[in-house]
């Protein structure tokens, strides 16, 4: 179907809400001891409680808990003091046991907001209805089984934590800015690792479309587990110009979740629509409710990291840094550290920032690579940042050692300095007699200059360079080449 590119201005706006699964971080399952470690053969980490085998009674996880409240508190929400599992009843290949253990009553987190910043640079609201625990399902196999599916039950039972928005946002970018805000946070608070490429952050997108100023809801689709922000735009830009295709054609949409098929770049229906009476909810018989004091979740906002707004703000205060480069040297806990320890070795806040922001992070873009892959470390950045402060290399002899170090040719700067005898030329002793030669053997040039083409300062500096193989301090030299020209 070749959708249309219909936008707001023809009288329909979009009303998007976002349901975010979060695998917590914890080292086993939430309801037995199985293992959580990613990249396992299948159906090797399912044991008799994830696969609802008779006889077998789940236990709760109690690393779900602190975690689960430290989102609550981060996001300025209620935390429940009384914590109940439900059994949500549904069949699917994937569900062993029949139902999936999760909190329909009495979700552990209620409410909260998040403030994303928008395109336009203003900042908007996003209100949080709740976020609760649960179990997730197994995993589906298609491509490996010709005409057929294998099921791989090792996430069967992992600890998820699901983060349900109000309908707030109105745009694909919205959505995404508000999926990336999260994913900061709870990979800030340690909740967990953020690695959407493993199943560790999915977005269902809930997208529903309506008259411009309409105050009544339309009928909405749910695009089921999507693991890309990327991903996430394009579904729902589709699903937007699909739904605005059928009403602008008099038709009908239809409630149902779908499935977002990032090589056709589409959605496509996965099942019809089910409702709170579909599931059957009942309280989970085989676990007690568990009460939370006001002590237990003092001492988890005690334990708290400092908040990437928090640490935003302190940036911007005691490293005297502009508000983008805080916000990029924030963006993730790693980052934040790592730029935090070139400070530490190298002294020099904005220089740091500098070499963080262009340097390393256009490196790490340009060959693909994460931080933690980084081949030049945060106290090898900060040596590099010293000696430029120092005057031992200029700028641009600093980013051949930078590429020296990231080749792996030096452990330090100081020894790929040495070894290729990169050390700035520096002192009116060296540079004057280098300055006095290159505009002796000049003469027009330094003529021209006289009368008034000053330009050509540049010139002289250009020489100076050229002859010293950049190893010359460019501030001494232009300093020089005025002095004598001048003269």
């Amino acid at each position: 179907m070749t959708i249309p590119d219909i936008k707001k201005e023809n009288g329909w706006e979009a009303v998007i809400g976002l349901e975010i699964h979060v695998q917590l971080l914890t080292n086993t399952k939430i309801f037995s001891g199985a293992s959580t470690k990613f990249g396992a053969d299948p159906n090797t980490q399912a044991c008799p409680i994830d696969l609802g085998m008779p006889g077998v009674l789940p236990v709760v996880n109690e690393e779900v808990y602190p975690k689960a409240i430290a989102f609550g508190l981060g996001v300025g929400a209620d935390i429940a003091t009384y914590s109940v599992f439900d059994r949500k009843n549904y069949f699917y290949p994937d569900l062993p046991k029949g139902y999936q253990i999760t909190q329909m009553d009495y979700p552990i987190v209620l409410g909260g907001h998040v403030d994303i910043v928008l395109e336009s640079g203003e900042t908007k609201t996003i209100n949080i209805t709740r976020a609760h625990l649960e179990e997730d399902a197994g995993k589906s196999l298609h491509e490996d089984f010709q005409g057929m599916t294998g099921i791989d039950l090792n996430r069967a039972g992992t600890p998820l934590l699901e983060i349900v928005s109000e309908p707030d946002m109105t745009s694909a970018a919205e959505a995404v800015a508000y999926a990336k805000h999260i994913h900061q946070l709870v990979t800030y608070l340690g909740v967990s690792d953020g690695e959407m490429s493993q199943g560790s952050l999915r977005c269902d997108a809930n997208v529903s479309i309506r008259r411009t100023g309409d105050r009544d809801l339309g009928t909405r689709t749910e695009t089921k587990n999507v693991n890309s922000f990327r991903f996430l735009e394009r579904a729902i830009n589709y699903e937007i110009d699909r739904q605005v295709a059928i009403l602008e054609d008099g038709g009908r949409v239809i409630q149902e979740t779908r499935l977002y098929d990032p090589d056709k770049d589409e959605t496509r229906p996965m099942r019809s629509k089910e409702t709170a009476t579909d599931y059957r909810y009942f309280p989970e018989p085989d676990l007690l409710p568990v009460r939370i004091n006001e002590a237990y979740i003092q001492s988890v906002r005690k334990n708290m990291p400092e908040l990437p707004v928090e640490k935003r703000i302190r940036f911007e205060n005691e490293y005297d840094l502009s508000g983008a480069d805080a916000t990029v040297l924030t963006s993730s806990a790693n980052l934040a550290d790592y730029f935090e320890q070139v400070v530490k070795s190298g002294g020099d806040s904005r220089l740091a920032a500098n070499w963080v922001r262009v340097e390393l992070l256009g490196k790490l873009n340009k060959e693909g690579m994460e931080l933690g892959d980084a081949p030049v470390s945060a106290e090898q950045l900060g040596s590099i940042v010293t000696r430029i402060r120092d005057n031992t290399i200029s700028g641009k002899i600093a980013k051949t050692v930078f590429d020296g170090l990231w080749a792996g040719q030096a452990s330090t700067a100081d020894d790929f300095i040495e070894s290729h005898g990169l050390e700035q030329v520096s002192g009116t002793d060296e540079l004057e007699p280098i300055v006095s030669a290159i505009i002796a053997a000049n003469p027009d040039q330094a003529e021209q200059y006289r009368s008034g083409k000053t330009k050509l300062l540049g010139f002289f500096v250009g020489q100076v360079m050229k002859e010293t193989q950049s190893k010359a301090n460019p501030q001494q030299v232009n300093e020089l080449v005025k002095k004598i020209l001048d003269s």
